[in-house]
């Protein structure tokens, strides 16, 4: 096997504020594996700082302790083997996620199938996402609501933790109306005081749910069990034990957290059978990302309800158009693989 790693820069249409601060640009990693019948396979690793604690650098040097593994092993060895070979050279999930998305894409290829029909017989053909809204002050965000309902969304994302929440809340929900779905999301900007006070005010616009209203099992807990909106957890799901803590309603997932498609759907599976709802984000991934995440959830949905997800991301990249989103959906590739092209 030959494994090849390259350093990519992409750049946001418009910053995404968030709580931790302003998003301008994204730094991606592309990751090649070819096999000795010359077929390759992409994959990428999406590392975000701010939210999960992990650099560019600190990726970059798993990744090369994991191709290392990887060239070592005998041509014929089975994926598998290899992902356990990398994983024994550098347990980092942010880079195990390229090397598993590679492996998917090449096999998929290799036995000309897509990788949804890989996992599940009868994938969704389609899956439904939110928009994630990026304007901060009330006219801008309904604005964008109205775009976003108008163009068919049925679910959007609003980042609070920020000035002007209830403001900007309301001014939303008042431009997308009743039937749009509206999640929150505060990427653990409160404690538990401040988040029970905040979640009371933004309740009456009716919220889907708040995810990540504070870090950490036990202050999600004590919010659960004080205000009457769903909870779920993004960043606080990297705990030990949280997939199957319950302590939330639902759990959001990503394929670069979670190590690759492989462990998501593992991941998955554990929150369905400990009475949870999982539902599927990127960090801001390129397409390989995105395209992963979008075959995970396509076989998700063919075994059970799958809330919308945080996958209609790419467009708001200069100069990209993957992927697309049609009435609030993207359509499940069925090339052979990830079934887009890499960066």
């Amino acid at each position: 096997m030959r494994v090849e790693i390259e350093q990519r820069t992409l750049r946001l249409r418009r910053p995404l504020h968030t709580s931790y601060g302003a998003l301008r640009e994204r730094e991606v990693i592309s990751v090649a594996i070819t096999g000795p019948e010359g077929v390759t396979g992409y994959g990428e690793a999406a590392p975000l700082p701010p939210y999960d604690g992990v650099s560019v650098s600190r990726t970059m040097l798993a990744l090369q302790r994991q191709r290392k593994a990887i060239e070592e092993h005998a041509d014929g060895d089975a994926p598998a083997t290899l992902i356990e070979a990398c994983r024994a050279a550098d347990d980092l999930p942010q880079a195990l996620a390229a090397i598993d998305l590679a492996l998917w894409d090449r096999a998929g290829k290799v036995q000309d199938q897509p990788v949804c029909r890989m996992l599940v017989d009868d994938p969704a053909p389609q899956v439904s996402v939110n928009a994630t809204l990026s304007a901060i002050d009330r006219a801008s965000a309904a604005r964008e609501a109205a775009q976003a309902a108008a163009r068919g969304f049925a679910c959007v994302k609003v980042k609070v933790g920020l000035p002007d929440d209830a403001g900007r809340v309301a001014a939303v929900r008042a431009s997308v109306g009743p039937s749009v779905a509206l999640r929150l999301d505060a990427n653990g900007a409160w404690d538990v005081e401040q988040a029970v006070r905040a979640i009371e005010v933004l309740s009456p616009a009716g919220l889907e749910l708040v995810e990540e209203p504070c870090h950490g099992l036990a202050a999600i807990r004590q919010v659960r069990e004080r205000v009457p909106v769903r909870i779920a957890i993004d960043e606080t799901a990297a705990e030990p034990g949280a997939l199957s803590s319950g302590a939330a309603d639902a759990v959001c997932l990503k394929i670069s957290r979670c190590g690759g498609i492989s462990a998501l759907l593992a991941s998955a599976a554990l929150v369905r059978a400990c009475g949870g709802e999982p539902y599927l984000a990127s960090t801001l991934d390129g397409p390989l990302g995105i395209a992963a995440a979008v075959h995970a959830a396509a076989a998700l949905a063919a075994r059970g309800p799958l809330a919308p997800s945080g996958l209609a991301t790419l467009a708001m990249f200069e100069d990209m158009r993957a992927l697309p989103v049609q009435d609030g959906q993207i359509a499940t590739p069925q090339e052979p693989g990830l079934g887009v092209e890499p960066l």
